[in-house]
């Protein structure tokens, strides 16, 4: 029974397996998205387009509805759920567990499928996409 650990971060998603429940991890795969490491103003090319108010003589920038880094949050979460999907339909693994970033880990479930949600046994809201297996391990319950 393999147990797939994520451990991710808006630039970086980090594919750690044990093969029993209790065993220690050992990292399979990397997912690497460097626009998500990438300032805002990196990530768009131009300026925002200018408008005339409906009434009266004011002007003011147009903005986008999801702001650059944002949108790659998403892109990448979708890619890394994608992948995860990939793995589960070839049975690669039957649990998954999620740790990262607060603000990724809230878009990786959004877009997890039915599928996997039932296979997740926990997540956690930390960024430890840095650290080494023995660190993640220890983060996690000592029987997978």
């Amino acid at each position: 029974m393999s147990i797939w650990v994520v451990v991710a971060d808006s630039a970086k998603a980090r594919i750690l397996m044990a093969e029993k429940p209790g065993m220690e991890l050992s990292e399979i795969e990397v997912l690497n998205h460097p626009e998500g490491r990438l300032h805002e103003q990196e990530l768009t090319t131009d300026l925002p387009g200018r408008t005339f108010d409906s009434v009266g003589e004011g002007r003011h920038t147009m903005s986008s509805s999801v702001d650059p880094k944002k949108q790659e949050m998403i892109k990448f979460a979708r890619q890394v759920t994608d992948h995860l999907e990939v793995g589960r339909a070839t049975g690669r693994f039957e649990k998954l567990y999620l740790i990262a970033a607060p603000a990724f880990l809230g878009h990786l479930r959004e877009h997890l499928s039915a599928s996997l949600q039932r296979i997740v046994m926990g997540s956690l809201d930390k960024n430890l996409v840095a650290q080494d297996e023995t660190m993640v391990r220890a983060q996690l319950p000592d029987y997978l």
